[in-house]
């Protein structure tokens, strides 16, 4: 069985051996557990973001970085739209973007609190989504990457061993800020990850999703982290393209593609940061519809059709990530 637990340590490991020139900075906590700071009090880098997001993805997927324009074909503007991307190729998708690299374990515990991920929640497996997985991870070992601005301590560690039966000399707890280098790739890494979450929340099954491609614009580094969490969703919703090759029956495809694209939401069109203070900070007051990609292709390989949906939304991505 595949083991995203394990896979992932052995990318940690290496982030750890090679931790000075990633910018991290690894600690041994009292209790035997590791914590690998990579974004709160040291710089981090593009490098250790792009093993960031493979870890995260449990060593299921394929990380990179490129260059495009993101006018998209529909856009009448002369001036071009250059961004840094991310670009993600992921293998046994449910398992890797679900199970694993969904950020759905809010850790809380007293004072602390930070958005966790990684493939640590396929050893708990206590969130609904996994119920639609048919998937457990079975590990001595856990990884967990933490989305926050303060350490976890010994009695964070100790709570995160407990919950996924490890020792906590077995743990490993990576984490950075929204508002890093590393915090801006491992959002912008989550293009396919959102689209499967959109599909799953339509009631697709996601174990019928072969592989899954995607790439995003990075989001340039905010000053503080609710304006970092505005451009990297911004990022997302208005540029984010995915690609998923399926086997499924193409009726299905037909009345669930146009659903799929951050458009479909009836509070699309208007920036994350503005979003949020709208709602009163409260995430869950936003329409859960809104939390896609821009854009969407399905290749069914059972008929060979191919089902496109979305469009990329030029004006806003300038006026977010192109702010001064």
């Amino acid at each position: 069985m595949i083991s995203v637990n394990e896979r992932a340590a052995t990318i940690v490991q290496e982030m750890i051996s090679e931790q000075e020139a990633l910018g991290f900075r690894a600690t041994k906590l009292k209790n035997g557990a590791t914590v690998l700071d990579a974004g709160i009090h040291v710089t981090g880098s593009f490098e250790g973001g792009r093993l960031f997001a493979c870890a995260c993805l449990g060593g299921l997927g394929q990380v990179g970085f490129t260059l495009r324009d993101f006018r998209g074909p529909e856009s009448n503007s002369e001036s071009d739209l250059w961004f840094p991307a991310v670009e993600v190729s992921v293998e046994s998708p449910h398992i890797a973007c679900m199970a694993s690299q969904y950020a759905g374990w809010a850790v809380q515990l007293d004072r602390y609190f930070a958005i966790g991920s990684g493939p640590a929640r396929a050893l708990w497996a206590g969130e609904e989504i996994f119920a639609k997985l048919d998937y457990k991870d079975q590990a001595d070992t856990a990884v967990l990457m933490l989305e926050g601005r303060t350490l976890p301590d010994e009695e964070v560690a100790d709570f995160v061993a407990q919950m996924c039966g490890v020792n906590p000399e077995r743990l490993f707890l990576v984490i950075a800020p929204t508002a890093s280098v590393v915090g801006s790739i491992q959002v912008a890494a989550r293009s396919a990850e959102t689209g499967m979450h959109k599909l799953a929340e339509l009631g697709f099954d996601v174990r019928c999703i072969q592989s899954a491609s995607g790439i995003c614009p990075l989001a340039p580094v905010a000053a503080d982290d609710l304006r970092a969490i505005g451009r990297t969703n911004d990022a997302i919703l208005y540029g984010a393209q995915v690609s998923f090759a399926v086997r499924a029956e193409d009726r299905v495809l037909s009345e669930l593609i146009d659903r799929v694209p951050s458009e479909s939401s009836r509070d699309y069109g208007t920036p994350f940061y503005e979003l949020f203070q709208r709602y009163n900070g409260d995430f869950y007051k936003i329409d859960r519809m809104l939390f896609s990609p821009a854009r969407i292709e399905i290749n069914n390989l059972d008929s060979g059709h191919t089902f496109r949906a979305g469009r990329l939304n030029p004006s806003l991505l300038r006026s977010s990530l192109m702010e001064s």
